[in-house]
């Protein structure tokens, strides 16, 4: 069986990604800038991601058995991720995601498919063997049914789990995650997550308070404001590159693929945290979440322009 640095178990979707200067509406449609079909879906972008890099990485998920399925799947083969445990179910694809961008900001509002969630995995779909031959677990609990029998499988084999925790404006989290976040070991997320996962206001506070509740390491991202880190020995602040931003879809996907890949290669966190900053710059630049991904030598580049070694 081939070895992998990371599996990734969640969402990988056909992304339909429509430019434009505003939104229509039934009294005033709206001509399109540009147009472009990408692969999308957080665990599937961060896959691609820790793939360009240089990563051995995986996907576990569904996908239906129509020429959109077809197009989404070839979308991960195309970086490198190998596809051998989706498992296919009989019908029309259903992961497909509209994302309009802002052409003046870079700004996206998605809109998905209704049955976006059904044909889940079930616990006899996982191949144990596989997944645990990875060093790390790359979750966003997309499939309820399997995601914490996951988890715990890779901490029996002694490696480790990253959770994609998304952003929320929620007061409280959902209980769900709450048990997804007591198996993770790395925990990154937008804005809102900590703080409603600790009931703390302060994204400081509550970014310190989340490892109690089971990361060794936690990163929240905020966009412009770049992002947090916090563990038990340290709290960092990593500012974002100054880039002509294009589209900010699968921004923070790639931060967290950045993230994996640094940490395979054993770098201190301060280094992680500001290679995974620029990763995520450089895919902002370029229409589409997977289309800007950039390699190891691109994000090496980059950062040498900018006063970085790595």
């Amino acid at each position: 069986m081939k070895k992998l640095d990371v599996v990734g178990i969640g969402l990988s979707a056909l992304d339909i990604v429509i430019q434009l200067e505003k939104m229509p509406t039934w009294e005033v449609p709206v001509m399109m800038d540009q147009v472009r079909f990408d692969g999308g879906g957080p665990t599937g972008t961060g896959l691609c991601a820790a793939s360009c890099l240089g990563a051995r990485a995986g996907f576990v998920g569904t996908a239906g058995n129509d020429w959109i399925a077809e197009r989404k799947l070839s979308s991960l083969v195309e970086k490198g991720v190998d596809i051998s445990q989706v498992k296919r179910f009989a019908g029309p694809e259903n992961q497909i995601v509209f994302c309009f961008v802002d052409s003046k900001s870079g700004e996206r509002v998605f809109s998905g498919v209704k049955t976006f969630a059904m044909n889940g995995l079930e616990l006899d779909d996982l191949d144990k063997e596989y997944i645990t031959s990875a060093e790390y677990l790359l979750m966003e609990g997309f499939h309820p049914n399997v995601t914490l029998s996951a988890a715990s499988w890779m901490h029996e084999a002694g490696k480790k789990v990253m959770l994609d925790g998304g952003a929320t404006n929620a007061e409280a989290l959902d209980p769900y995650f709450q048990k997804l976040v007591s198996v993770t070991d790395v925990l990154i997320c937008g804005s809102g997550f900590t703080e409603a996962l600790t009931g703390l206001e302060d994204v400081q506070k509550a970014g310190n308070e989340s490892l109690k509740f089971g990361p060794e390491i936690t990163v929240v991202t905020e966009g412009a404001k770049g992002s947090y880190l916090f563990t038990q020995d340290e709290v960092s602040h990593t500012p974002v590159f100054p880039v002509d931003v294009v589209d900010t879809t699968g921004a923070g996907d790639t931060f967290h693929g950045a993230f994996i890949f640094g940490l395979l290669q054993g770098w201190d966190l301060r280094k992680i945290s500001v290679f995974s900053t620029a990763a995520s710059a450089i895919e902002c630049m370029t229409l589409g979440g997977r289309a800007g991904l950039p390699d190891f030598d691109q994000v090496d580049a980059f950062l040498k322009e900018r006063g970085f070694s790595l």
